[in-house]
């Protein structure tokens, strides 16, 4: 019984000794002095920067950590370096401030805090609730009311992420790899609606200024850009150059769906600006300030984006009167292209914390944002709000989940139109660098699985024997939108073109957005989010327009449709089919939806006063061809009385009826006599 006391005395003793404070004394190391004062060194050197702040954490760790190979005891040491790791995300931070705790719990009176932020990152969401615990003592005491404010939201996130982690979403979550991503912060990303264009942030050398921020201690901000390639992969990103960088800060915040317009961040002392730069073939332009109306004097506007039709700009600002600290606010573009007075989101997106990097999906209706507020799990985590037009009012926002949103801070996230790939920053273990952009492809519930599938039941002596299946993966929903695009050129030549793109509300006759073809590639990209009928015409001066009709129901799943337009020059003998043009069943009626279309057509007439024209019309096989030869005859007569009516002169146009006898497709099938039932517009004198 004596033998087996003094074992256990032995250990205890052993205990205390292991977890004995060393200090800095050169009374603790007489056989050293000369290693003892190299640590010195180091240990002072290490000191000098932890004091000047945060952002020179890293350049303290390599002396703390020579310092701490001679003295690993020392309670202090064992704090700082808890510290430095967590600023530069090592997880080597946790098991430093545990020792700080054993040789010291007192320390420094925050190590609680910083070890709970340890646990937190690391998922251990109980050991971090109760460090946290343990500090709120001394945040109750503090004088700065913020300290237990920010205290409380951490607590309140470990709850958060009991409970969400406990539920992981289907995905995969994959680096961008290093054509994109290095050993410096990347971040910011957003894409264009097809995925074919990434734009980003970084702060890695060969910057155009090629300094490094004194209060930062890291490479001034530029904006980088990829182009994806035929396999799927990344080409090398490249810095974008001046005019859009500068040597002083420049980070990219939103891009337009056809990624040929994006939105700058661009970094004053003390605040920062909202700024956009437009591509005019292959040179983006100057940035300019999207005026008063976002940017503010004093305040800080740190991302936006732009609706799909760009009639409507999100953006974050930390001006007076929001709900917390930086808030969400959207302002719309007026008549003259200028943008509107600012309108906070408000409470149900906003919250008494921050809410950052803001992003509306291609649907018009989805919005992306970070929150340190609602259930974020830890610091900034990402939600998602649905807009529903009928209500006029956003859906309660949802995180995202885990693994996508983690203890670190989540921001920046951006999602493909088909909703099935999504872009952000994050901070992995098998990151390149401190911050990583990554692509998430989201799979979708599991299905469960499948019992007594009567097709696979095996029948033996001592009964049924009930096969076990895995039935098939359920589909991820999709978007509800429609993306078109393709390249506009001239129809003779096939010189590519710089043209007018208008989207028109059929039903209301509105132009409800205008875009540009690029004037190098002739590409274009359109959004078109379901549930309405979109007329779209493509106009250039010198030419005829060109028409096309897109009726998108509420239930068409995400589609892509590649459409290469060739424009037709103003000469005897061209001619178009005019798609918007609309009759009720049967009958010669013009329907209310082909207004646009009908006015377009007056305005091409005044603005070339001396062409002729004829309008003809054409209908499928259904039917008697006298039938037939009738209604194109009315049909065409029609449209040449509403173009009277509008002003035109009747001796410039005639109409013609072909009925049945022109067709352009098969009418064998409903898509074949649809485009055989048609009324074209031909030139026959200028």
């Amino acid at each position: 019984m004596k033998r087996i006391y003094s074992i256990i005395v032995f250990v205890f003793l052993g205990t205390i000794v292991l977890a004995q404070n060393v200090e800095f004394d050169k009374a603790n190391f007489k056989d050293r002095k000369d290693a003892f004062k190299e640590a010195v060194k180091n240990l002072e050197k290490g000191d000098e920067y932890f004091e000047i702040g945060l952002h020179f954490f890293k350049e303290a760790l390599p002396f703390y950590e020579r310092a701490n190979e001679f003295n690993p005891n020392n309670a202090e040491l064992n704090y700082k370096l808890g510290r430095c790791y967590l600023v530069t995300k090592d997880q080597r931070a946790l098991s430093h401030l545990e020792k700080a705790l054993k040789l010291n719990p007192n320390v420094a009176e925050d190590l609680q805090l910083y070890l709970g932020e340890a646990y937190h990152k690391e998922m251990r969401f109980d050991d971090a609730i109760a460090a946290y615990s343990q500090y709120q003592k001394v945040a109750m005491q503090h004088s700065d009311p913020y300290v237990l404010k920010d205290l409380n939201l951490k607590i309140k996130q470990c709850y958060n992420g009991k409970k969400i982690t406990k539920k992981p979403i289907r995905v995969f979550i994959d680096n961008l790899g290093d054509n994109i991503n290095t050993k410096y912060n990347e971040y910011g990303a957003v894409i264009s609606a097809d995925e074919s264009v990434i734009v980003f942030t970084s702060r890695r050398p060969g910057s155009v200024g090629g300094k490094i921020d004194p209060n930062l201690n890291e490479y001034f901000e530029d904006i980088y850009i990829a182009e994806k390639n035929e396999d799927g992969t990344w080409g090398k990103a490249v810095n974008i150059g001046e005019p859009v960088n500068t040597p002083n800060h420049d980070a990219n915040t939103g891009i337009s769906p056809d990624g040929q317009r994006f939105l700058i961040y661009i970094g004053k002392k003390g605040n920062g600006d909202i700024y956009e730069s437009v591509l005019d073939g292959k040179v983006w332009g100057k940035p300019e300030s999207l005026g008063k109306n976002i940017n503010t004097k004093d305040y800080h506007e740190p991302s936006a984006c732009y609706s799909p039709d760009e009639q409507i700009l999100y953006f974050v600002s930390d001006k007076p009167g929001g709900k917390g600290g930086h808030d969400i606010y959207y302002s719309k573009k007026d008549e003259k292209g200028n943008w509107g007075e600012a309108i906070n989101i408000g409470d149900v997106i906003n919250t008494p914390y921050d809410e950052e990097a803001v992003y509306m999906h291609p649907d018009g209706k989805t919005l992306y944002f970070s929150s340190q507020g609602h259930e974020s799990i830890g610091g900034f985590d990402i939600f998602k709000s649905v807009y529903d037009e009928k209500t006029k009012t956003w859906s309660k926002p949802e995180n995202i989940g885990y693994p996508v949103n983690t203890t670190d801070d989540d921001v920046f996230f951006v999602v493909s139109a088909s909703g099935r790939h999504g872009y952000y920053t994050s901070t992995t273990k098998d990151g390149r660098g401190l911050r990583d952009l990554y692509m998430v492809t989201f799979l979708g519930k599991e299905k469960n699985m499948v019992l007594n599938n009567e097709d696979n039941l095996l029948a033996s002596q001592a009964g049924t024997i009930e096969e076990v299946a895995v039935a098939p993966e359920v589909e991820v929903p999709e978007a509800r939108l429609t993306i078109l695009k393709g390249i506009i050129y001239d129809f003779k030549t096939n010189e590519k073109l710089k043209a007018e793109i208008e989207i028109v509300d059929n039903e209301t006759n509105e132009v409800i957005a205008r875009f540009h073809s690029n004037s190098a590639t002739g590409k274009y990209l359109v959004s078109l989010p379901a549930g309405k009928n979109y007329g779209i015409a493509v106009k250039k001066e010198g030419y005829l327009f060109h028409s096309e009709n897109f009726n998108i129901p509420d239930d068409q799943a995400f589609q892509t449709v590649e459409k290469n337009i060739g424009l037709k020059k103003l000469s005897v003998g061209n001619k178009i089919v005019l798609n918007n043009i609309f009759f009720d069943l049967d009958k010669a009626t013009l329907r209310s939806e082909s207004t646009a279309e009908l006015e377009r057509l007056i305005k091409l007439m005044k603005d070339n006063p001396t062409i002729v024209i004829e309008i003809g019309g054409h209908t499928d096989s259904q039917g008697s061809n006298q039938y037939n030869q009738s209604l194109s005859e009315r049909r065409a007569k029609a449209v040449v009385d509403y173009l009277i009516k509008g002003g035109i002169n009747s001796s410039r146009m005639t109409w013609k009826g072909y009925g049945e006898t022109k067709p352009i497709a098969t009418n064998a099938t409903p898509e074949g006599r649809q485009k055989n039932r048609r009324t074209e517009f031909k030139i026959i004198k200028i």
